[in-house]
């Protein structure tokens, strides 16, 4: 069997999945259990000042029969003391000390404070600090969370005076609720972090209630923003997670956050560059017992390929993302039906007629029989015929062979001039 064990910036665990800083990490009985089960570590719901949560905190989005496609919270940070979780902080990396135990840390953005809570936290033997600076709702209102996150310089200068006196590796958590997080991850690499995990929770309603006019969920007719995670929010999670991984500026470990519910997912993250993965809607909807798949299901997809060691698929995808400017302009793929297989259902023949590129023909046999095919000549490769066909294999999305060489729009634009500030002369020319 494969080695699934890992190394992020330091912080050592038996496998990559690690439970994200939520409702299921709240306590050291919830957290022990999860060991028991098989998950490699734990970041610690958001340790502070003792807050005040709501009741009706929750809200999800189904989507054509799948419960909790999405899911939204108002629920803050941890409303149990700071002693009483530092206890059983303890006694858990006491029991069990070959797994990670990572505390997250939110206080005011106040030197001082900083200080005082890393030095307490870390006494209790920890083995990493993650700085929540994405907390879209509540905190944010009080000048923490995502109102940090937001501004690379408060990122830079928070994650300096945690360093001055953390002695365990620095993890800074970034929100999504941003233009380009590489400007916060470039922060925290400025300010001295060992590591950055993303995504935390995007800004969001769940929904409005049509009869009552409430919204989803509601206190006491009153609702708020909160944060949307879940697997809709997989391929934001993902695209975030590969920008920053291919930027040189950020040289460091990421751990990979947002809607992982599958080892599938969990590959996708590893080989867009982060080094672990943290989990916590899949969790919520169906128990800590889903890492046994998680790690059964890793553990045969490395073997199948022959793979030592989970570190070695790390990044393994990042060369191949890049910018739109980058794609071969004379690459050419289209699509194919494969009559044998087509139920003829007409989905595609509708998809591709209203809302793509009129390629698609019904026609009639020699015995009267009807067919769908596409005129490939103007097949421009869309895959939206495919998209929502409902029966495997019925259509292939096939590369068509040119003679032309790859041609980018960057590289076209070059040989026009056009890049470079020299579009003034091309144009006088």
């Amino acid at each position: 069997m494969a080695d699934l064990r890992i190394n992020l910036a330091g912080i050592k665990s038996p496998n990559p999945f690690w439970l994200a800083s939520a409702p299921p990490t709240n306590s050291g009985y919830q957290v022990q259990r999860a060991f028991e089960a098989g998950w490699g570590g734990a970041v610690w719901k958001t340790l502070g000042d003792p807050i005040l949560n709501v009741s009706s905190r929750f809200a999800a989005v189904s989507f054509n029969g799948q419960r909790v496609a999405g899911f939204n919270n108002i629920e803050l940070i941890t409303d149990r003391p700071l002693e009483v979780n530092l206890k059983e902080i303890y006694e858990t990396k006491k029991r069990f000390p070959d797994h990670a135990i990572i505390a997250s840390l939110m206080v005011e953005p106040k030197q001082e404070k900083w200080h005082e809570i890393v030095k307490r936290v870390e006494d209790t033997g920890v083995d990493g600090l993650e700085l929540n600076f994405g907390c879209p709702h509540g905190m944010a209102e009080r000048g923490m969370g995502s109102a940090s996150g937001q501004v690379p310089e408060l990122v830079e200068r928070q994650t300096y005076w945690v360093k001055e006196a953390a002695k365990t590796p620095v993890i800074v958590k970034l929100t999504p609720n941003i233009t380009d997080i590489t400007s916060t991850a470039e922060a925290a690499v400025k300010g001295g972090a060992d590591a950055v995990s993303m995504i935390n929770t995007i800004n969001s309603l769940a929904g409005v209630d049509i009869d009552t006019w409430n919204t989803i969920p509601h206190v006491g007719g009153k609702g708020a923003h909160g944060g949307y995670c879940g697997p809709a929010v997989k391929p934001i999670a993902l695209h975030m997670v590969g920008e920053c991984a291919r930027n040189p500026r950020i040289p460091i470990p990421i751990s990979g956050i947002g809607g992982i519910s599958n080892w599938q997912n969990a590959v996708e993250f590893m080989l867009m560059g982060a080094t672990g993965v943290q989990v916590c809607t899949a969790a919520m909807h169906h128990g800590f017992r889903i890492v046994e798949d998680m790690i059964e299901g890793l553990n045969n997809y490395l073997d199948d390929k022959g793979i030592s060691s989970v570190m070695d698929i790390v990044g393994k995808s990042v060369p191949k993302y890049s910018d739109w400017g980058n794609l071969d302009l004379n690459y050419n793929i289209t699509a194919r039906i494969n009559q044998d297989v087509c139920i003829e259902c007409n989905k595609c023949y509708i998809a591709c007629e209203d809302t793509s590129h009129q390629c698609i023909d019904r026609l009639v046999d020699s015995n009267g029989v009807s067919f769908l095919k596409v005129r490939e000549e103007d097949c421009v490769g869309c895959n939206l015929c495919s998209i929502v066909c409902p029966v495997d294999g019925a259509i292939d999305m096939v590369e068509v062979p040119n003679d032309l060489p790859p041609m980018t729009w960057n590289e076209r634009q070059a040989a026009l001039g056009l890049l470079n500030g020299t579009a003034e002369k091309v144009v006088k020319s």
